[in-house]
């Protein structure tokens, strides 16, 4: 009979509670439990068990759902528990910084593995299947990095395997540009229409996905990100030529 494996999720706000109860969705058939902390009290997400921090630290890998700046928070507390072997992942949607915390504070004895689901509770509504999920075995054996690449793989993800700086200078156009747009939209307070056409009702849609998500991941984005500001000025620069052609 195979041994059970733990998995850990550190902080259930509204992303990690959707990755801890997909995690425990797929538990059964591999043999899988789900272990949840949280600094603060909040439900337990379904089909997970809630333990101490100490007994979070023994699994086999514990995954950080917690935001870009509060990265350096979680691993000051965890990383006194984590024992031997144990994975430390993050999740978050920067690389760069999270995963040099992860280098600088998590004992040598463990492997780091930096990942980013590029996928949420809202576009992740009808599973998970298919989705892309970026992974960066920084510190692990490469018998570790296999193993769990493919048990990302097994949940159906399109895992893309990439260094940091490669994912934060692909993400600051694909998903910091989003992001920027979708609140500079939303300060527009844009409304529904009943003549809207296909494409306004799309720019209503990426509103609604990236101001669903905390404020604080839009801060984090575009702060923590260092290529980022080049999307800035990029879009400020496009902006203004576009405002040029029309008062010319």
């Amino acid at each position: 009979m195979l041994s059970l494996m733990e998995i850990g999720v550190y902080g259930t706000g509204r992303f990690g509670s959707f990755w801890a109860e997909q995690l425990a969705r797929h538990g059964p058939e591999r043999n899988t439990i789900v272990l949840t902390y949280n600094r603060s009290e909040r439900p337990v997400p379904a089909g997970c068990d809630s333990v101490p921090l100490e007994r979070l630290g023994a699994c086999e890998c514990v995954m950080l759902c917690v935001a870009i700046s509060a990265v350096d928070e979680a691993l000051e507390a965890l990383a006194p528990h984590v024992r031997p072997g144990t994975v430390v992942m993050d999740t978050c949607s920067v690389k760069i910084r999270p995963v040099d915390a992860m280098l600088a504070r998590v004992p040598p004895s463990s492997p780091v593995i930096g990942t980013h689901p590029m996928f949420g509770p809202d576009s992740a509504a009808h599973g998970i299947e298919g989705l892309p999920f970026v992974y960066a075995p920084v510190r692990a054996p490469a018998s570790v990095a296999a193993r769990w690449r493919a048990f990302f793989s097994s949940l159906g993800l399109r895992v893309m395997e990439m260094t940091p700086d490669a994912h934060d200078r692909e993400a600051a156009m694909t998903q910091g540009v989003t992001h920027f747009l979708g609140r500079v939209l939303a300060d527009m307070e844009l409304d529904a229409s009943d003549m809207a056409t296909v494409g306004y009702r799309k720019l209503l849609e990426v509103v609604e996905q990236t101001c669903n998500d905390p404020y604080q991941l839009f801060v984090d984005l575009q702060r923590h990100n260092p290529y980022t500001s080049q999307m800035r000025v990029r879009l400020q620069e496009s902006l203004t030529r576009m405002m040029k052609l029309l008062e010319s």
